[in-house]
């Protein structure tokens, strides 16, 4: 493959690829020091994971393993990928664990006897020849392998195998890897050339086969997880009510132009793919993937870089059909759409994923988690028409998901807490890479970075900011080899107008990547000046739900309307904006100039003449926004993220 160069090193973090145009940096290298996302670490670590912990065992989903170890017979508890959400907090803890680095023992004491315990509970159900899994398998249940559709099985499979690559690479629990080896030898002698020619209905132990290989070294789980590639699209699968593009088996992965289905899969799917592509030099495969992301992202993403605008099968719509009160736009979805994003930006280079993620990373992962950790939104709707009321719950108490508007404890499928968990504990390994020359920034918040370039030359560097409340990025290098090495920043697409300075000399930087190439000494700064001023954004015209609306950015934050700062009276469905008046920004936030727009009732909601449903523009007022991903952390609100326009010169 052009642009791959072989390398067999082992950063600890969770996608290492033996080749690639970049070398993702470990948790040990790559550090978040405060601000936004140094802050979210912090509390993922105090609340989001222990929170988890409390009802994973609440709920019975780790006891569904004794159970299992027991050999009774019992009652599953949870759907049928319960199991998969322990291992994603093993992998949250595990990760956790690795980017405090020295001195962190202390600090979680509590979370590594926990992650112990669950190792051992996990590994006690499984079976002689590998297979794990609570629902299937024994005398009372359904047989393995019974229902590829909906039993999750692999999906499970593929999740341990992740978590246990995290915890190997964190040097924990080393039990735990033997478990997940297990279990990969199960699954290569169970669905590999003379096995079962099947897939999973959803997409994802690909991903932890291909993992495991870059850590064991072991080939089959490489070809085992090509295999499953490949056979996507064959039809194995039986018929559901959502045709076969649900679970992406309409066409062979090679063949599609567009991701299409259930969202997570499809992201799954792309994400494993690439792992695929990279690991076998498959440039042609790796050509396909990037085209599904072009299509994908140009016709089928809402602006906050939310992915799925159907709730029923939580799937794609068609190109451009992305209406902001039905989008579903699950929080898994957001990991999903990063995981892909970044593979692909470490095996190109192209800084129009790390674009993406920036996006994703502010107004769909920050979304998520209420102000104190303990309460999620599963999916991320961009218009909120009536003020949220706690969703109906099942016989345990977890809240059903699909009739949720509101940030919720837990779920009755809560896949998404235990995702943001291991996303947000493994945050510092999507911040930098490097390659034979240098450094490469991909996001900006307060971080440093400790690492030894290819010919064993050692750099270290500060940043600091205040983005994304500020655009200044500060980088102050604190260790060189006094030679020439290479410093490269993304400057975001949304930034023209930034500018780069070394040591004070200042230089225009386009939006993509800003490189400098000198012999660097301790004390040198380099800093990146970001416009971060808000913005109208308009809708491309064949975006029907939003026709005659704009939406604000500053920075890469999307902002919303919010009930809870209209003047007494309005309300978020009859106001529009005066896009004549910029959006106005400072230290106090984001404000624009509304107005109330009465539209009295009719009889019928429809005329053949204009003026008889043209709104009379009322008052009008400076109103603030509020960031998306703060939104309904103020009390019961309805809010709106795309604001109908006005004619100019609106009512004063």
């Amino acid at each position: 493959m052009t642009g791959i160069v072989e390398r067999h090193t082992s950063p600890v973090a969770p996608v290492v690829p033996r080749g690639g145009v970049f070398t993702p940096l470990g948790l040990d290298e790559s550090r978040l020091a405060g601000g936004f996302w140094g802050e979210r670490q912090e509390l993922n670590h105090d609340a989001i994971i222990p929170h988890a912990l409390h009802w994973l065992e609440r709920a019975g989903w780790v006891g569904n393993f004794d159970d299992a170890a027991s050999g009774r017979p019992y009652e599953h508890r949870g759907m049928e990928f319960a199991d998969s959400e322990i291992y994603k907090i093993i992998e949250a803890i595990s990760w956790d664990r690795a980017r405090t680095g020295p001195g962190g023992a202390d600090l979680h004491a509590h979370l590594d006897a926990a992650l112990d315990g669950l190792v051992d509970r996990l590994a006690a159900a499984q079976d002689a020849d590998g297979y794990l899994h609570t629902l299937f398998g024994r005398a009372w249940q359904r047989p393995r392998y019974s229902d590829l559709s909906w039993g999750h099985e692999l999906y499970c499979f593929g999740h341990l195998l992740q978590s246990a690559v995290a915890n190997a690479r964190a040097g924990a629990n080393a039990k735990y890897l033997q478990v997940a080896t297990a279990l990969a030898d199960h699954v290569c002698v169970m669905f590999g050339e003379n096995g079962l020619r099947m897939v999973c209905g959803h997409a994802e132990i690909e991903l932890g086969l291909v993992e495991l290989y870059r850590l064991t070294g072991v080939r089959r789980y490489l070809d085992q997880a090509a295999l499953f590639i490949d056979r996507r699209g064959a039809g194995t699968l039986p018929r559901i009510e959502y045709g076969s593009a649900y679970a992406q088996d309409d066409m062979p992965v090679r063949e599609a132009t567009v991701l299409r289905g259930h969202v997570v899969r499809a992201l799954y799917l792309s994400a494993g793919a690439t792992d695929v592509a990279v690991e076998t030099g498959d440039a042609e495969l790796l050509r396909v993937l990037e085209t599904q992301w072009a299509n994908t992202v140009a016709t089928r993403v809402y602006v906050t870089g939310g992915m799925g605008s159907h709730h029923n099968d939580e799937a794609f719509g068609l190109d451009y059909v992305l209406p902001p009160d039905r989008s579903y736009c699950e929080t898994c979805a957001g990991v999903a759409s990063i995981m892909f994003s970044w593979r692909l930006l470490l095996a190109t280079g192209k800084s129009r994923y790390a674009d993406l993620i920036e996006r994703t990373l502010y107004n769909v992962l920050a979304a998520s988690p209420a102000r104190d950790g303990r309460a999620f939104f599963y999916a991320n709707t961009l218009h909120q028409r009536s003020v949220s009321v706690p969703a109906p719950v099942n016989a345990d108490g977890l809240c059903l998901r699909g009739a949720s508007s509101r940030r919720e404890a837990w779920f009755e499928a809560s896949c998404c807490p235990t995702n943001l968990a291991r996303t947000l504990a493994s945050l510092g390994a999507l911040w930098a890479t490097k390659d034979a020359e240098g450094v490469q920034i991909h996001q900006y918040g307060g971080a440093s970075v400790d690492t030894v370039l290819a010919d064993g030359r050692r750099v270290g560097l500060d940043m600091e900011t205040e983005f994304p409340h500020a655009g200044t990025v500060t980088i102050t290098i604190r260790e060189s080899p006094g030679t020439p090495w290479t410093l490269s920043l993304r400057v975001p697409e949304w930034a023209e107008g930034a500018s780069v300075s070394v040591n004070g000399v200042a230089e225009e930087a386009a939006p993509g990547v800003a490189s400098v190439t000198r012999p660097f000494a301790a004390g040198d700064t380099v800093v990146l000046e970001l416009p971060i001023e808000a913005r109208f954004v308009f809708p491309h015209p064949r975006v029907d739900a939003v026709r005659g609306c704009v939406a604000v950015q500053r920075g890469p934050v999307v902002y919303a309307l919010e009930s809870v700062d209209l003047p007494h009276g309005w309300s978020t469905e009859a106001t529009v904006v005066d896009v004549s008046k910029p959006p106005m920004s400072d230290s106090d936030g984001v404000r624009v100039h509304l107005s109330s727009a009465d539209s009295p009732a009719r009889d019928f909601p429809y005329s053949v003449s204009a003026a008889d449903v043209a709104p009379d523009l009322a008052a009008s007022a400076e109103v603030p926004l509020t960031p998306y991903h703060d939104w309904a952390n103020r009390g019961p609100s309805t809010m709106r993220v795309w604001i109908p326009t006005s004619p100019v010169g609106t009512a004063e």
